[in-house]
């Protein structure tokens, strides 16, 4: 038998069902009209945000990255609760200019960016965190047919990553930002052809819960910004110091000591060296806001035995959850948080696999995991499911399409 992963807190029991938003998830299913469903706590994200904002110093602003759950209603809940919001697309600058979020609250990162996407982010008034130098120049080139100056930062490929992390983002060679080295001289380019100067982006890893690690970098992120700001030789309005701070998902997993990486920014904030008194500074985080808010309900459409192994066979899958099952980047498969919502208090009664209903063995969302019994009509329960969940599963796959999705 395999172990879950860690449910997280915020999640209750209502005669024996899930609960969520103070209903039990069948109430919620019935509202949806359909499953597979994935469920949003409104009150479990503002929660997260003010837990946030009680740790961090005051000074440190607080940015949504927009890529890990960009679903309409819960970016407008963010429009009241955060400071700004990153995004990596002209998709996303779409959705959150259709959430009726300011443009000159967001900013753009991200390889690869278009011309099409460079010029709505210049005519919006999106900062453009440039990738290389050819992006900028080409923003530039832009912003002088549009006839305004674009606003522009860089983003900085620093010499170092996050310890522990799930991704690492800098460090050595790597697609994103430019090589720390280079970053002075783009700097003074990009201040001379007349841009408005937003500064840094520096993001070195995601998914990280070693709190010790994550206080490191970014006090190695705040040094370089004040080495490129004095080599550069021109003021810093802005450095976003990324983000980082992960979730648990797995057996074992312990959240991030948010006390002690708060502590350790405020005592660096407190003998920041001149080059960066006069910035102003931010995190980005996604997965830490939204990840442990979500739930994916999906429902048992059979039940069936195989060489003695029961499976539990569902009308969801890898198509919306494939972090859960493994294929999002997991070098060792383990358990998600998972549970049968329709028997949320019963006991341990059996070892069973809980699949979904495509035609490939990848598509396990349970691996031989300690469940009550469970019958066709059952309702299951994967947890984390707030981030990277419907937004970066192939919800096409063999024309499955999409889940259905409510915040609560």
């Amino acid at each position: 038998m395999k172990p879950l992963g860690p449910i997280p807190q915020g999640f209750s029991s209502s005669g024996g069902i899930l609960s969520l938003g103070g209903r039990p998830v069948t109430d919620w299913v019935e509202q949806a009209g359909e499953t597979p469903l994935f469920l949003y706590s409104a009150d479990m994200i503002r929660a997260r945000v003010a837990q946030l904002r009680e740790a961090m110093p005051q000074r440190l602003a607080l940015h949504y990255a927009v890529k890990a759950n960009p679903f309409a209603p819960v970016l407008k809940l963010f429009s009241d609760l955060v400071d700004g919001f990153d995004i990596a697309s002209g998709g996303e600058l779409a959705m959150v200019q259709n959430a009726g979020i300011d443009a000159a609250r967001v900013s753009f990162a991200g390889p690869g960016k278009r011309d099409r996407e460079l010029e709505a982010a210049v005519a919006a008034g999106v900062t453009l965190n440039c990738e290389s130098e050819a992006e900028a120049r080409r923003a530039l080139s832009i912003g002088e047919v549009l006839g305004r100056a674009p606003r522009l930062a860089i983003r900085v490929n620093p010499d170092f990553d996050l310890k522990g992390s799930g991704m690492k983002m800098g460090g050595g060679a790597k697609p994103f930002g430019l090589d720390a080295e280079r970053v002075p001289a783009l700097t003074r380019e990009i201040v001379k052809a007349g841009a408005e100067w937003r500064g840094y982006h520096i993001f070195a890893g995601s998914q990280a819960l070693d709190a010790e690690a994550i206080a490191d970098t970014q006090a190695q992120a705040l040094e370089l910004a004040a080495r490129l700001a004095r080599e550069s030789g021109e003021p810093l309005p802005h450095c976003n110091l990324g983000g980082g701070i992960g979730i648990p998902y797995f057996p074992g997993d312990a959240p991030a000591d948010l006390a002690l990486i708060g502590q350790r920014l405020e005592e660096r904030f407190a003998a920041l060296p001149e080059e960066l008194q006069g910035t102003e500074f931010c995190i980005e985080l996604g997965r830490y806001l939204v990840g442990e808010a979500g739930v994916y309900v999906t429902r048992v459409v059979d039940r069936k035995v195989s060489h003695g192994e029961v499976f539990l066979v569902t009308d969801g899958g890898l198509h919306h959850q494939l972090a859960a099952s493994g294929n999002f980047g997991t070098v060792v498969r383990r358990n998600y948080p998972a549970a049968i919502a329709t028997r949320y208090d019963a006991p341990v009664e059996e070892e069973a696999s809980i699949v979904g209903c495509l035609c490939t063995p990848l598509d396990r969302l349970a691996d031989k995991a300690g469940l009550p019994r469970a019958d066709v009509g059952d309702l299951v329960a994967v947890f984390c499911a707030g981030a990277y969940g419907a937004s970066a599963s192939p919800a096409s796959f063999l024309g499955q399409g999409p889940a259905a999705e409510l915040l609560v």
